[in-house]
């Protein structure tokens, strides 16, 4: 009987999953002893890293989107059915038309969404560029803003961790170009006693945020918005007013997960090494849908499923495993719209982020062209 190899979810680490799988499994594809399918939740794949950019105007929104039929190998069945249940017990997945399919192999790519709504007056007072409506909205913001108190809100846990710096840079600089900046005031809230979670990329966010003058308030986890009074204030008591407030919501896993008991917040408890959904032999977690502590960023997603694709081709062909995850993970942080950085680490070894320079800034435009190739499995 054919190995069945089911993957939910089709963002970026689902997607390499399975092309990666159909290269390495192309003679079992070919004699029937393997098969693979995909589930989903739109025909559309989106890049989202991408969104960063809309609200500058330095990415089109088409330019955001392909057909995930056109990024997905076409001997890879694509159900655009959104899963409502996974059965890890009996290894089915139910979906949204009450179809059930059953696997052998079960990869969860599920991913996170944002959880504005779960903050008061947060939808309503805010701006965030963490989807396509909210960068489009923040775009019409930054348009028509003529100066004020900027405030940049950092909420847990979010996705991509350095964007919220990123974001705070290029405000900065953008302000600038538009000959405001001597009218704004950016200020920078984060949850912890420091600017980020890695202690070594919040070290070296200090001195910059005090070169530019960026203000900023640690320890600062948000209890409300006020749309009316244009405020927002923390749970330990402090009030920021504001003229302009981007937020980054805090996430939640998928519903499915959460519906199906598999994790807390739709996070998924996974083994940091192997992938599996603990307790598991059978069921890997990819991308944002881990509970591991380490960036939900696409890199992140990305080398977790080059791992997936080796034990998964490794099972099949030879019964045994191949390698562990070390938690790699590499990050382009951009400086500023023309300036930028990056920061690698893994389970031992810590981030140290270099200089900006322009020509990491351009490294990171360029792989933003090379997004299609890298969900493709060809880079």
């Amino acid at each position: 009987m054919a190995k069945r190899i089911l993957i939910v979810g089709g963002g970026l680490s689902g997607t390499i999953v399975a092309n990666g799988l159909v290269r390495q499994l192309g003679n079992e594809l070919r004699s029937g002893s393997v098969n693979i399918t995909m589930i989903g939740t739109s025909d559309q794949h989106m890049y989202q890293p991408g969104l960063l950019y809309l609200p500058f105007g330095r990415i089109r929104e088409h330019e955001l989107f392909r057909s995930q039929r056109k990024v997905l190998d076409r001997r890879v069945p694509y159900h655009i059915d959104p899963a409502t249940n996974i059965d890890t017990e009996n290894s089915t997945v139910t979906t949204a038309s009450g179809k059930t399919f059953g696997y052998d192999y079960l990869v969860i790519a599920t991913g996170s969404r944002i959880m504005p709504q779960s903050i008061p007056g947060m939808e309503e007072g805010g701006h965030w560029f963490y989807d396509l409506d909210g960068a489009r909205k923040l775009r019409g913001a930054l348009d028509d803003f003529k100066g004020g108190k900027v405030i940049v809100n950092v909420n847990a846990p979010h996705k991509c961790p350095v964007a919220p710096l990123e974001v705070t840079f290029m405000l900065r600089e953008y302000f600038e170009a538009k000959g405001i900046l001597d009218k704004c005031e950016i200020t920078y809230t984060y949850p912890i006693g420091r600017l980020h979670a890695l202690e070594p990329v919040a070290h070296w966010a200090l001195p910059e945020f005090e070169k530019y003058g960026i203000k900023y308030e640690t320890f600062f986890n948000t209890k409300e918005v006020d749309p009316k009074g244009k405020k927002i204030s923390s749970e330990e008591g402090v009030t920021l007013d504001y003229d302009l407030l981007i937020t980054i919501p805090p996430h939640n896993g998928a519903e499915v997960i959460e519906q199906s008991n598999l994790g807390k917040g739709g996070w998924v408890p996974t083994q940091k090494e192997t992938l599996l959904q603990e307790g598991s032999t059978n069921v890997f977690v990819v991308g944002d849908t881990t509970n591991i502590p380490i960036s939900k960023a696409g890199s992140t997603a990305h080398f977790e499923a080059d791992t997936i694709i080796d034990n998964l081709t490794s099972l099949v062909k030879e019964g045994r495993w191949a390698r562990n995850y070390d938690g790699k993970v590499f990050c382009f942080v951009e400086t500023g719209l023309s300036t930028g950085t990056y920061v690698w680490f893994n389970y031992t070894t810590p981030p140290n982020p270099g200089p900006p320079s322009q020509m990491i800034h351009w490294f990171k435009l360029a792989y933003n062209r090379l997004y299609w190739l890298s969900a493709r499995g060809l880079l």
